[in-house]
């Protein structure tokens, strides 16, 4: 598991295995028409923290076998434990104006005293009044269905590739949370076929459209494993920015993982497909593996290869806010 290192160190002092004496490695700063960044390079990990979690040889190897579909319960992981029943209760009528996305349950109120919601053909003014399933409910004339918003977080294996469905018959990601919730999710963004790590999945279309518009800026962190050691002066390009065909990107970080040079873990904005591969590859390098981390601050931290969990109620409010 990697995790970005959000303080900036200046200095980094480590202990050699054998010897017990200190080393200390000073980073060298670059500025960049947009940013500054640090470049780290030492024995101890500069700004990542790598570690193997129990099972992940098993969990997380790539191999030809198809995986089934698997839930995550950070308390009890069972695979293709199914999920408990979910959205078949009665639900508050304010509720679900709000989870239709007419307006705020504060605002619902408002509509329901003026008597324009009614619930199987009959106007409704009472507060709490509660909805049940199969009930009809309409505003302003027109029929309103209220899905509960769902979030799925997934770390997606290799071969499998981000869309819906696949006129060529290849895996997608959409068998890897079929029993994920009984409502339609689709995925946040692109992750290409051989690339791993975190894809988020939501019917929540304001949510999907925030998490990728530039403008929002969600961030991401991943893992790239290269075919040869990356140097010093072609980290410090990628932090300052690289010209492709569809204008200059840039990384925020850029830091080299464990011991190996060939390791970087890098750290950026943009939505750009493919982004990482064509940086790498513009300065004539080969990306033997990437895997993304971090997700809009949401971790991989605990969840297999192959498996999916439920976003929080406080992760789901924190993407809200941010």
């Amino acid at each position: 598991m990697l995790e970005m290192n959000t303080k900036k160190n200046t200095n980094e002092k480590g202990r050699s295995s054998r010897g017990g004496r200190s080393t200390e490695s000073k980073g060298k700063s670059s500025t960049g028409s947009k940013n500054k960044a640090t470049v780290k390079k030492s024995n101890a990990v500069a700004g990542f923290k790598f570690k193997p979690k129990k099972g992940e040889t098993e969990t997380a190897k790539d191999s030809g076998a198809k995986p089934s579909t698997k839930y995550f319960d950070k308390n009890k992981p069972k695979k293709g434990d199914p999920l408990p029943i979910t959205n078949r209760e009665d639900i508050r009528l304010n509720k679900y104006l709000s989870n239709a996305g007419i307006c705020s349950r504060r605002e619902a109120d408002v509509l329901i005293e003026t008597g324009v919601v009614s619930v199987n053909s009959k106007i409704i003014l009472e507060m709490g009044y509660k909805v049940q399933p199969g009930d009809k409910v309409m505003y302003d004339g027109e029929t309103i269905n209220a899905e509960k918003k769902r979030y799925v977080l997934l770390n997606k294996p290799k071969d499998f590739i981000t869309t819906m469905d696949d006129p060529w018959g290849r895996k997608t990601v959409m068998s890897l949370v079929a029993k994920a919730c009984k409502e339609r999710v689709y995925p946040v963004g692109r992750l290409d076929r051989e690339t791993t790590g975190l894809l988020m999945f939501t019917n929540d279309g304001d949510m999907a459209k925030k998490l990728t518009h530039p403008r929002h800026k969600s961030s991401k962190i991943y893992h790239v494993e290269l075919n040869k050691s990356v140097t010093l002066e072609d980290v410090k390009r990628l932090l300052e920015g690289i010209e492709l065909e569809d204008g200059k990107t840039f990384f925020d970080k850029a830091e080299y993982v464990k011991e190996s040079s060939k390791e970087i873990g890098v750290e950026l904005h943009s939505g750009k497909n493919r982004i990482v591969r064509r940086m790498f590859e513009s300065m004539g390098y080969a990306v033997v593996k990437l895997d993304r981390v971090q997700f809009a601050g949401l971790s991989k931290k605990d969840l297999p290869r192959g498996y999916y969990r439920h976003l929080t109620e406080k992760e789901v409010s924190f993407l809200k806010m941010s």
